[in-house]
């Protein structure tokens, strides 16, 4: 009987003391994982793009240089000289046109102004961007330039102005044409411009719709009614470009510029849009880390009339990144070795370089945000020595 109680009595223990070690054995925890990313949506188009509009970090492409018709999509650089004419005082918004017979008789989409009435420009600014007036659009041509030939240089020259290096007008409208062709990435480069440019007639883009001569008619970008995000840009279609659409959204501070061409419908064109504002909204944040101008560094001045200068990015620094991400972003700077007087504001100094763990993400060169000027003589000669020395023991 001891030995079968001393037996249960180690038994017991042994399954005591394995209870014991296995509950203080550190378990292992969940980890948290990175957020899943699923590849970006292939739409249903000749041609498209996604691109952030304050860091142009281009989200989504295909054949985003592929040169192709670019139907009413071309209105918005005819609406972008005509708000740049009035910021340069060139132009009025209560300026009367004069609708020319070339107007009046243009076919397809219309505003319905009259031949012979003069109509205001900010009414044929309206015309143009929700209406999509091929009517308007020539009266506005002929009223800043004289002729639809000559505006046509106009848009010819600010598209290079513009970098937009695929694109060329032929027309004021987009009624098609032999050479009048653009790409995605260049109307993502103009839609940019008009809403950067002049913020205030870029308001026109959401209207939802516009009445002139007892017509009303609807603005023709579904997304303003589908995503209250959507505040522009442009419709156009042919049966050479297909249904194209020109969107952009604004959510917690994160603006995305969309180009969809070459779809087949007016439906598929919105439907298409939708999945990369979805996609790019869910999955990635842009952050502003400095303004265009702040100090980011001082620099050591040498032979100057300052000692120091300070140093930061000429534009800013702004980057879109996969959500999660930008907390562990690390920046680091580098100025360079000797840094000597006469200094003006924009010279090079150095380097920003931010990293993402091992990776750069992103790079961009310190510049000198004031002039230094150089020092007299004596100061010179003084920090000449100085500069023997310092590169002796440095």
């Amino acid at each position: 009987m001891f030995r079968k109680l001393i037996h249960t009595l180690l038994v017991s223990s042994t399954v005591l003391f394995a209870s014991v070690a296995i509950a203080q054995t550190p378990q292992p925890q969940p980890q948290a994982s990175a957020p899943l990313m699923p590849p970006a949506p292939t739409l249903a188009a000749s041609s498209y793009l996604l691109i952030d509009a304050n860091s142009g970090k281009v989200l989504v492409e295909h054949n985003a240089d592929e040169p192709l018709p670019p139907a009413s999509l071309t209105k918005m650089m005819t609406s972008y000289i005509a708000s740049i004419e009035i910021l340069r005082g060139q132009l009025k918004e209560d300026d009367l046109v004069l609708v020319s017979e070339k107007a009046w008789r243009m076919g397809g989409s219309k505003m319905f102004i009259e031949v012979g009435n003069q109509v205001p420009v900010i009414d044929l600014l309206r015309g143009i961007i929700i209406q999509s007036g091929n009517d308007a659009s020539v009266a506005m041509a002929e009223h800043i330039a004289g002729s639809e030939d000559s505006f046509a240089d106009l848009m010819n020259s600010h598209a290079k102005r513009l970098g937009m290096v695929n694109t060329h007008f032929e027309n004021a409208s987009g009624m098609p044409a032999e050479g009048h062709l653009s790409s995605a990435r260049d109307m993502a480069i103009m839609a940019k411009a008009i809403i950067n440019d002049d913020p205030e007639h870029y308001k026109l883009y959401k209207e939802k719709e516009y009445v002139w001569n007892d017509i009303r008619q609807p603005n023709r970008n579904l997304m303003l009614w589908r995503d209250k995000s959507v505040d522009g840009l442009k419709t156009g279609h042919t049966e050479e470009a297909g249904y194209c659409l020109v969107a952009s959204a604004e959510r917690d501070d994160m603006r995305l510029i969309t180009v969809v061409m070459g779809t087949a419908s007016e439906q598929a064109r919105a439907s298409e849009t939708q999945k990369l504002l979805t996609w790019g909204f869910r999955f990635f944040e842009t952050r502003t880390f400095y303004q265009p101008g702040q100090v980011v560094s001082s620099a050591r001045v040498w032979a100057g009339q300052a000692d120091q200068v300070d140093a930061g990015l000429a534009e800013g620094l702004v980057l879109t990144l996969p959500k999660g991400q930008a907390d562990k972003l690390e920046a680091g700077v580098t100025l360079n070795p000797v840094i000597k007087a006469p200094i003006a504001a924009g010279d090079v100094l150095g380097q920003v370089e931010v990293k993402l763990g091992e990776e750069v993400v992103h790079t961009a060169p310190l510049v000198a945000l004031a002039d230094v000027e150089q020092a007299g003589l004596f100061g010179r000669l003084w920090d000449s020595i100085r500069l023997f020395f310092y590169g002796l023991f440095n």
